[in-house]
């Protein structure tokens, strides 16, 4: 954790920025809906990011062989769960960005910008029956602005049997 002030973070007070890591999860899901709400009450931005990486890129991609462009798959499904999540009348200003790199380097570095960063408590790796995911735990640890970690909600655990 830094000492920056918010101002310092974020630019001017009304420019605040909530950092919304996502995948293909459930769980990120319920993190964007969440960031979303609370942007609505505070009158901050949404940044939704996703981190790629070649190894990791595939939660995007049905079975099958991969496509010959991975990362025009995740801006796709990056674009399709936004719209999913937050509908075409979303009172928030939302960026999405697909970023290379692993996920708990790309979102410590982008919280240096942001106000709060917002994760679900797991993602499409580790394992079953874990409650944090170690991306969540990086960056509840090393994050330049505090972290909000979303629970699942009960539609989410049931529709994925956990």
């Amino acid at each position: 954790m830094t000492d920056d002030t918010p101002e310092q973070r974020s630019g001017q007070l009304d420019e605040r920025t909530i950092l919304v890591g996502v995948d293909a999860s459930d769980e990120s899901r319920d993190a964007l809906r969440w960031a979303a709400r609370y942007a609505a009450l505070v009158g901050d931005r949404l940044d939704v990011v996703h981190a790629w990486s070649t190894r990791e890129e595939f939660v995007w991609v049905p079975e099958g062989p991969p496509p010959p462009a991975p990362i025009d798959v995740a801006r796709n499904g990056l674009a399709e769960m936004v719209h999913g999540v937050l509908g075409a009348d979303s009172p928030v200003a939302v960026s999405v960005d697909v970023v290379e790199g692993h996920a708990s380097h790309v979102l410590v570095e982008r919280s240096r910008n942001a106000e709060l960063l917002v994760l679900g408590s797991r993602g499409r790796g580790g394992f079953d029956g874990m409650t944090l995911g170690s991306v969540s735990g990086h960056c509840a640890e090393h994050a330049h602005c505090s972290v909000m970690i979303v629970r699942p909600s009960t539609e989410s655990q049931t529709s994925s049997g956990s």
